[in-house]
């Protein structure tokens, strides 16, 4: 018979844990460390870039857009909005839409293609999507049954009749005599 020692047996342990505890560290899917996600600028959609009209004013473009992220004094004539957000893990999003006034009056605008839900719309459409999939795999669950019991037919199961026995677990006969509690 061959016998490990304790000191062996312990070892073996430790090195064990060590190499699970580190294979475990080593995988971003866990997000650890947390990674924050950071969000920065305006989130303007297609909707919002519609309303735009060439002529409106600076507070019609204000209330269109929001209020611009960057304004210089050099180019006062220029409103900027950015759009960064980088996710704790994964690819990084980043939009860019600036318009340009001539005497106070919207003259043009430009930028990359904007979306065309805002976040809390895009998390609402989720949940809709979500609570579909479960009326769906309910519907799925009824129809199942109800074929299943069309192929069973009508088969009705009666219950065994009941004796008289003094088995435990027996059903009762009503009007037979039963023990009485002590």
């Amino acid at each position: 018979m061959v016998r490990i020692s304790s000191r062996r047996l312990q070892a073996g342990f430790a090195a064990a844990t060590i190499v699970f505890a580190l294979a475990g560290c080593a995988s971003g899917k866990w997000g650890f460390p947390y990674k924050a996600p950071v969000q920065q600028g305006n989130w303007v959609t297609s909707e919002q870039v519609a309303l735009l009209q060439t002529g409106m004013t600076r507070e019609q473009v204000r209330f269109a857009l929001g209020s611009p992220t960057l304004t210089s004094v050099l180019h006062a004539d220029r409103w900027d909005f950015p759009y960064y957000y980088k996710p704790g893990y994964g690819k990084s999003q980043e939009r860019k839409f600036t318009v340009w006034f001539k005497d106070d009056k919207l003259v043009r605008w430009q930028g990359d293609e904007q979306p065309d839900l805002q976040p809390f719309q895009l998390a609402n459409q989720d949940v809709k999507r979500s609570e579909a999939e479960n009326r769906q795999t309910l519907e799925d669950a009824q129809r199942a049954k109800s074929e299943d019991e069309k192929v069973r037919g009508n088969v009705t199961v009666t219950p065994p009749a009941p004796t008289n026995s003094s088995t435990p677990g027996a059903i009762p006969v009503p009007g037979s005599s039963s023990p009485t509690p002590l």
